[in-house]
């Protein structure tokens, strides 16, 4: 082996103090934006709910736009799927929430130092699918409350309403978005760092002939 080739081997062996993500850091935020997302469905469904009138009643936070209102969705983020039949619709959720769970913890292990936008998207998605999954296994269905509509010409458009777990999920998404796009711009989408140009030298190179009489 040649010493050039001893040296691209030291350069690709791994770095003793490789990096490795803190599982400390994705278990705190974990806890604490599934910990808000139920907070906030006991909330909605102690104030909101109306157990004891038989009613549900909502509270008018922004006028004509935005409320808050009790509702439960048997079905995924922003109603997806929620006239699927119960005996299919609450295994695939179940199933869909666990692996999406076994995922995000997978993938959060790899992470690099410099993905600073997976760091936080992963922990956040993973909270607020562990709060929906939560709800699914005690009540079969998701508590939602956050209610966002417009009124045209007397009529009211209404914005699928949504939780603080969609919220966590969808701010995570968009993180990881982010670091897709970042890794892309900065690596050369490749994965790797893209490596500097060459110096120009001005001048023969080494074993260029000398001209003759400078022999």
């Amino acid at each position: 082996m040649t010493g050039h080739d001893a040296e691209e081997k030291r350069a690709e062996a791994p770095p003793n103090d490789a990096y490795r993500p803190s599982m400390l850091f994705l278990a705190v935020i974990t806890v604490v934006s599934a910990a808000a997302d139920l907070a906030s469905k006991g909330w909605a469904k102690a104030a909101l709910s109306g157990a004891d009138k038989g009613r549900s009643k909502s509270i008018e936070v922004i006028k004509d736009h935005f409320d808050f209102i009790y509702t439960l969705n048997p079905g995924g983020a922003w109603s997806f799927l929620r006239s699927l039949p119960e005996n299919l619709r609450r295994p695939f959720f179940l199933f869909v929430s666990s692996a999406a769970i076994v995922f995000i913890v997978s993938v959060y292990r790899r992470i690099h130092r410099d993905q600073w936008a997976m760091r936080w998207g992963l922990p956040l998605a993973l909270g607020g699918a562990i709060g929906n999954l939560v709800d699914r296994i005690r009540y079969g269905s998701v508590i939602d409350f956050i209610d966002f509509y417009i009124i045209r010409n007397g009529r009211e458009t209404h914005w699928p309403t949504f939780n603080v777990a969609d919220i966590a999920i969808v701010a995570g998404v968009a993180l990881m978005a982010l670091d897709t796009f970042l890794s892309r711009k900065t690596r050369g989408g490749s994965g790797e760092p893209v490596p500097p140009a060459e110096p120009l030298t001005a001048g023969p190179a080494p074993d260029a002939p000398l001209p003759p009489g400078e022999a």
